[in-house]
Formats: structure tokens, C-alpha cells, sequence
């Protein structure tokens, strides 16, 4: 980030930042900034100087307790530093996050039966006429030729892999439509909601505006998806338990180390001093 970008988007008051007397340069806020995308500048960087305020908290309790880790390797090249490592340490000595118990995977399971099912699956077939908004002219003529070929099909709809190897842009064109079996998000979503709709070897009544242009689509076959039984998903089911309370008590983990120190030139709630300079 080039000088006047970076004074762009820092505030123009010179503040200090410090945790309990360590002080956060101002250069490392604005390089943490990336990490932190808003529409708002300020925005931006209160969120990139936390979360630097809550590294330093956790590097200094890390110290203070003596823990210490050895970094680890993903096996890809990739390594923690030394101070990721020490924050995760403390992390797990420090925060206790009990596992989900088969007693509550299960109420979780029966609560939220309509999670656990496979996705259902489609064959279906379209005509893609492709048009952009910002040629109103094209997009109009697009539609229009997508209602013809709906007005044609509707009268001869053994017609239809023949027009989509006239018409259609999309590569599916050259086998008749053709898509194959699709399921859930693999398509627009305008796209897969009309095929929620649609009844087997039924052709949409109006085009299907896409941000790739209009659609003439039939669905030719629906797979329902089937519920999963719950011994198939409990792992993933405890695993997401697992993982929300450790989220949570981090948090909570987090709060407490913030009420007790002093930070100056942010405001972070439930701090000792959060005073602005």
C-alpha cells in the first residue's frame, strides 16, 4: 500500500495504540487493514487495530503464563511463527471446550432434521441466449428470442435439442441442452430455483434471466434428496457443536483478558481504559 492510499485510510488524528504499554505501531495497523475489508475506511481500521490489540493481549498472557509451543507444518510448506504457535498453545491450555455429547447431538439432529438430507438432483436441459444489462438493446433482443423459441417449443417441444444447437451459447449446446445430472449450487440460483419448480418434462413458461443471459430450460428428471440417518452425520454434527462452544468460550476468554488490561487509543468495551488520546 502506497503512502497516500495508507494516509487515505488512516485517521488523520495521530492516535497511539497500546495494550498495557505496548505501544501497536501505526504501520502495522495499516498493513493489518487488508485483512479487514468495509465500505467504511474507519471501519476498517478499528477492526484491524483490535484484532492486533487481541493478538498482543494473547502474546502477553502467553508470556506471562510461560507458554510456549513448537510451531507446526501443515505439510505444504506452510508454518506458523513462533507467536501463532504461542497463541494457540494458550488457547488450548487456557480455554476448555468439552465435547458435544451424544445426548445433544441427537436433539440437534431431531431439531434440524431438514439439514441432514442429501441434495436433490436434476437432469434437466436449456437454451442459453446470452445478453448483458449494460447493452439494453442486445438484452432486450435476447429476450425476446427466448420467448420465440418458448412460443416454438410449446408447439413442438421434440424440437428442443435441435434449437439448442442453433441457439444456445452455452458448450451443452452442441449435445442438445444437455446438462447432465446438477444439484444444489452448481448453478445460478435463479437458474436452480426454477427447477425447484418445475415438474418433470415440464418447459419454463418465461425466459430465466441470469446474470449469463436468458434461459430456455426443461427439467427432465428430479432425484429427492433422502434424509440422512443420524448415525451418518453425528461426527459432523459433534464437530460443529465442538467447534461453536470453543468459539464462544474463546470469546468469553478473550473479554476477560481485555477487562483486565489498559488499552488507550481505541475503544474496546470492557476494557480498564479505552480512552481515545
Amino acid at each position: 500500500m502506497n503512502c497516500s492510499v495508507r494516509d487515505a485510510i488512516l485517521p488523520t488524528k495521530r492516535v497511539e495504540v497500546a495494550v498495557n504499554g505496548i505501544a501497536i505501531a501505526r504501520d502495522r495497523i495499516a498493513r493489518e487493514i487488508q485483512n479487514h475489508p468495509s465500505g467504511s475506511p474507519i471501519k476498517a481500521w478499528n477492526a484491524a487495530a483490535q484484532s492486533l490489540v487481541i493478538r498482543e493481549l494473547l502474546l502477553q498472557e502467553a508470556k506471562r503464563l510461560g507458554v510456549t509451543a513448537v510451531p507446526l507444518d501443515d505439510g505444504e510448506g506452510r508454518r506458523e511463527t513462533e507467536d501463532e504457535a504461542s497463541i494457540r498453545a494458550l488457547v488450548e491450555q487456557e480455554v476448555v471446550t468439552p465435547a458435544a455429547d451424544p445426548e445433544t447431538c441427537r436433539r440437534y439432529y431431531d431439531q434440524n432434521r431438514r439439514r441432514f438430507r442429501s441434495t436433490d438432483i436434476y437432469e434437466a436441459a436449456h437454451i442459453l441466449l446470452p445478453a448483458m444489462k449494460s447493452d439494453p438493446r442486445a438484452y432486450a433482443l435476447a429476450r425476446e428470442t427466448a420467448i420465440e423459441l418458448i412460443a416454438q417449443l410449446q408447439e413442438k417441444p421434440e424440437l428442443f435439442a435441435d434449437l439448442a444447437r442453433v441457439h444456445s451459447a452455452c458448450p451443452s449446446g452442441a449435445q442438445g441442452g444437455n446438462l447432465g445430472q446438477i444439484s444444489t449450487g452448481q448453478t445460478t440460483p435463479e437458474f436452480e430455483q426454477v427447477l425447484t419448480t418445475l415438474t418433470p418434462g415440464a418447459l419454463t413458461g418465461e425466459p430465466v434471466a441470469t446474470r449469463y443471459g436468458f434461459h430456455v430450460i426443461r427439467l427432465d428428471r428430479r432425484i429427492e434428496g433422502r434424509e440422512l440417518p443420524f448415525e451418518m452425520v453425528a461426527e459432523d454434527i459433534a464437530a460443529y457443536l465442538t467447534d461453536n462452544v470453543r468459539r464462544r468460550a474463546t470469546a468469553q476468554y478473550i473479554a476477560r483478558l481485555v477487562s483486565r488490561s489498559v488499552i488507550t487509543g481505541l475503544d474496546m468495551p470492557g476494557a480498564q481504559d479505552h480512552r481515545v488520546n
